[in-house]
């Protein structure tokens, strides 16, 4: 988003998104079932070695109200999973920057192993860095049923540094172009927020993947995801029942209706489920500890629930 949209964008309504059930007009709120589990995520914690503006998560270095999961936590739900056939395909990892666990690499395997596809977000830099050996043993043994979705904010250093601080964009690409030429497959996320065309900027990216040997097709939503920007703070409509034939949007298509992420809040004894990566703090979105207790229907009482994945058709899945 531009700094000139920043200034003149509406504030959000404070009484919009404070009632579960009714949006600040009365209306009955929009909610979405749980169709088919296919991704299961997991925070693997919310420290990250930076700190970007307006990060979806908060994350920092200093942020640790999410733990590091364990991989034992994490092997639990992979046996829930099994023991109840869920339809899982996808086990996916956030943060925080996923590779600052120490567990992670066992995690990846745990779930390769048990031969689901495996995805990691993240920024490609220094913790990534200081595991390759152990993780190109993984890349060697299950090809590309791992993919690693580098972060790139935009597709030229001074935007991106923009977002991630000073000297972010070289040890980034270092990364991206270690993964690249060690057969990895990868993904990248950029963002939506300088006032380009959909086809502008899949053009910039194209051309940057180009110059630096990236195998990335930028015209394929897939492999280049772009997020649109979200800053909570700013007026967003709240989506009611009839949003989905006005909008013309399919709530099957939302990323809670085949996705839950597992937390572990700072202090807490266990883990729980979540129904999406864009909400880990907000109590109100707890839906239970086993995956068994978060089945039921997710109401969009959020500003992130009509921004990102409504209005801005947007998922954090592979595909």
């Amino acid at each position: 988003m531009s700094q000139s949209a920043l200034v003149t964008a509406p504030a959000l309504d404070p009484g919009k998104f404070t009632h579960p059930d009714r949006t600040a007009k009365g209306e009955q709120r929009a909610v979405v079932a749980l169709t088919q589990l296919r991704t299961l995520w997991f925070n693997t914690g919310s420290l990250c070695n930076i700190t970007c503006k307006s990060c979806y998560m908060d994350s920092s270095p200093t942020n640790d109200s999410l733990a590091y999961i364990t991989a034992a936590e994490v092997d639990a739900y992979l046996d829930e999973i099994a023991g109840a056939d869920w339809p899982v395909e996808e086990i996916a990892f956030t943060g925080g920057e996923p590779f600052m666990n120490r567990d992670l690499l066992t995690m990846l395997e745990s779930s390769l192993s048990r031969g689901y596809r495996a995805l990691v977000l993240s920024n490609a830099m220094k913790p990534l860095l200081n595991k390759r050996t152990a993780l190109k043993a993984i890349h060697d043994r299950h090809g590309d049923a791992l993919t690693i979705r580098v972060s790139i904010d935009h597709y030229t250093p001074a935007h991106h540094e923009d977002i991630r601080g000073e000297d972010t964009w070289a040890p980034m690409m270092q990364g991206l172009k270690w993964l690249s030429q060690n057969g990895f497959r990868v993904a990248v996320a950029g963002r939506t927020m300088w006032g380009e065309n959909m086809d502008i900027a899949r053009k910039g990216y194209a051309d940057l993947f180009q110059r630096e040997g990236i195998p990335v097709d930028a015209d394929d939503p897939g492999q280049l995801v772009l997020f649109p920007e979200m800053d909570e703070t700013q007026d967003v409509p709240e989506i009611t029942v009839h949003c989905w034939n006005i909008l013309g949007v399919n709530p099957e298509s939302m990323m809670c209706s085949t996705s839950r992420m597992v937390v572990k809040r700072k202090g807490a004894n266990t883990p729980v489920v979540v129904p999406c990566t864009l909400l880990p703090y907000d109590a109100q979105f707890e839906l239970g500890r086993k995956l068994s207790d978060s089945a039921r229907a997710v109401k969009l009482n959020h500003p992130h629930c009509a921004r990102f994945c409504v209005l801005g058709g947007a998922s954090c899945s592979a595909g």
